[in-house]
């Protein structure tokens, strides 16, 4: 049968993580499988998210290691580099691992891949180019986009988003405003800051990355403040325009009387998402939605049954690895539909790439706060950690929560340089429902950051275990 012929198993719409793990997984396990994209293959993650900014971090952390030399012991030095060749290695990591996500080694899989814009015309049909595909199945994963703030005058000035900054900054900018205090926007201003820009970092709200625990956002303002960042909380830009050679940005900060404003080269809009829902024939197909993104049920299905939709067009947890476990459960949907998976939405992991790394999994305090559980809190520090004392990165914590009287885990967060790895312990504690008293007593190699989630272990039990260890003593003693 020739490409575009009959009806397919599976036709997916969008080209990134969530699409292309669901179009290999039907393809591999014997079904036919069409992907519809009308942009890059990779996605977002690829070439505009997750791989250019974590290759950018990894050489500005180099960078600050090199200025911080004396900390190991080294002369005092500075740092030569050219942002034009950061930027240039940055792309060139990017292509190494592009080929996994081409056309052409999903067609070796077995897909049929077209390029163009999709659009439902029955819940049934597909309308791509000149083609009509139709299928038991479709599956959506368009995926999302930055949301742009209501910004007077944003549209006449330079600026970027992470769609764009990747690829269309020419040269480095003396003083970069950065629109938003959330994953991105500190990433990416404490990236560009180490990399010899100057850096103002406008938040909204009362503090940064508002979804984390109040005590892992304090040590990371402190952290970009040390390193010269300007962050203005409670701040809301409101116009920029061109002065001259310079864009100006006034912005309406907590605590002060007029507009504050701010000279600049260039803005780095950060400032959240849009799920990508327009003109996909939704309407048409019967597939309800609404401006935070496709409404799903517990099995990922929309309001048609035989059409599914995963990753970030859902409007929820948007990370790469979720839109990978969207799609492995849809597969599994499809092929054995009279048994049911369900998404996973209680143990879900993810990191902010910053210096240190803020990682997090499960309830923090707030949040448990709200749901009314009982919980306790068990804290231990990275400096007590000999590893992370010899390294010179003490700088950091972990914190669990327990619910009250017991060592069941609610959920954890590490701050620290290794954070987004030392995180998967306590994930998989909670997937497994272990406690931490499994955890205190697993050897762990020493000396090694992993050492932490033990120490924290270690401190929950002996609070558990030694008023009876004393009275145990006092017999054994006769006191």
């Amino acid at each position: 049968m020739n490409k575009g012929e009959g009806a397919y198993d599976v036709v997916v719409i969008g080209g990134g993580t969530a699409g292309l793990v669901t179009a290999a997984g039907v393809a591999g396990l014997g079904g036919r499988a069409a992907l519809i994209e009308k942009g890059k293959m990779g996605g977002d993650c690829l070439n505009t998210g997750c791989v250019p900014s974590k290759a950018l971090i990894s050489s500005a952390r180099l960078v600050e290691h090199i200025r911080q030399a004396e900390k190991w012991g080294l002369l005092p030095q500075e740092p030569k580099f050219q942002l034009e060749a950061v930027m240039a290695r940055m792309r060139e990591r990017r292509s190494k691992i592009a080929p996994h996500d081409s056309q052409a080694r999903f067609e070796s899989l077995g897909v049929d891949v077209f390029r163009g814009h999709a659009k439902f015309i029955s819940a049934g049909e597909v309308r791509v180019g000149d083609a009509t595909l139709r299928a038991r199945s479709f599956v959506i994963a368009t995926g999302s986009r930055p949301a742009i703030p209501p910004l007077d005058g944003l549209d006449r000035v330079t600026h970027y988003t992470n769609e764009t900054i990747f690829d269309d900054l020419k040269g480095k900018p003396q003083h970069m405003v950065v629109l938003g205090g959330g994953p991105i926007g500190c990433e990416l201003g404490q990236a560009f800051a180490r990399l010899g820009v100057e850096v103002t970092l406008l938040q909204t709200g009362a503090r940064l990355l508002p979804r984390e625990d109040p005590d892992a956002s304090e040590l990371l303002l402190r952290r970009l403040e040390s390193e010269g960042i300007n962050v203005l909380t409670g701040a809301k830009a409101r116009v920029a325009a061109r002065h001259g050679h310079t864009i100006r940005v006034w912005a309406d900060v907590e605590g002060e009387d007029s507009r504050h404003p701010i000279d600049c080269d260039a803005i780095l809009v950060a400032a959240g998402r849009r799920p990508n829902v327009e003109e996909l024939g939704l309407e048409e197909a019967g597939v309800a939605f609404t401006e935070k993104g496709i409404t799903v049920d517990e099995h990922l299905q929309t309001s048609r049954k035989n059409i599914y939709a995963a990753g970030d067009v859902t409007g929820t947890h948007l990370f790469t690895h979720v839109a990978d476990s969207h799609a492995r459960t849809i597969v599994r949907n499809i092929l054995v539909p009279w048994v049911k998976a369900k998404r996973e939405d209680e143990v879900i992991p993810w990191c902010t790439y910053t210096s240190p790394e803020v990682a997090r999994v499960g309830l923090n305090e707030t949040e448990a706060e709200k749901k009314g559980i009982p919980f306790e809190v068990w804290k231990q520090p990275l400096s007590d950690l000999d590893r992370a004392v010899v390294e010179s990165e003490e700088e950091g914590f972990a914190k669990v929560l327990t619910r009250k009287g017991t060592d069941w885990i609610l959920g954890a967060t590490i701050v620290a340089e290794r954070a987004g790895d030392l995180i998967h312990e306590f994930v998989l504690a909670m997937k497994a429902e272990v406690g931490l008293k499994t955890i205190s007593g697993t050897i762990h190699a020493y000396p090694t950051y992993a050492e932490i989630a033990r120490k924290l272990a270690d401190a929950q039990q002996k609070s558990r275990l030694t008023p009876f260890a004393k009275r145990v003593l006092r017999w054994r003693w006769g006191r």
